[in-house]
């Protein structure tokens, strides 16, 4: 079992929704951008107690738990290592915009859940770095842009200010 299926396996059995974020749903979404960790998100605040990670640890992993302060965009992140595996990050968001985007997440053929391509425009926005910006662009280049910049307008009101600027910024850029 792969480290991101050990993973997976802890939150599926606590009952954890969660799905792929980061460049493994960028690549689900027909854009190639190749990291070396794998990024999960999750908004369930289970996720950063040690002792839900106990069974990864009798595997071998590691799980190093970072809790954000009230100030902290995010809840915190839990960060998986495991010899010969690729590093596994899972962000715990704290805003229902971010439970609904995995709520709509859609399903790999391997059965693991993904972030639609506008959610993770939101995400982008949200987190709001270079890369970021990039990643948007070179989602914004696919053959359905028209409807993910529909669809990330349905949504741009549950983000803060500076998130909705961004998109304006971007938008008005192109």
């Amino acid at each position: 079992m792969t480290l991101l299926e050990l993973v997976r396996s802890v939150l599926d059995a606590a009952q954890i929704s969660h799905a792929l974020i980061g460049a493994a749903a960028l690549a689900a979404s027909g854009v190639s951008r190749s990291t070396f960790d794998l990024d999960l998100m999750a908004v369930d605040r289970r996720c950063l107690g040690d002792d839900m990670w106990k069974p990864l640890r009798r595997r071998g992993a590691s799980a190093e738990v970072r809790r954000g302060d009230a100030s902290d965009p995010l809840a915190g992140v839990v960060r998986f290592e495991m010899a010969g595996e690729r590093p596994v990050d899972l962000v715990v968001g704290r805003h229902p915009w971010q439970q609904r985007a995995i709520e709509r997440a859609r399903r790999t053929p391997a059965g693991v859940p993904v972030v639609q391509p506008w959610d993770l425009v939101l995400l982008k926005l949200y987190a709001g770095g270079t890369q970021d910006l990039w990643d948007i662009e070179q989602l914004l280049a696919l053959p359905d842009a028209a409807e993910l910049a529909r669809r990330v307008d349905l949504d741009l009101a549950d983000l803060p200010a500076t998130a909705a600027a961004r998109w304006r910024a971007f938008r008005e850029g192109q």
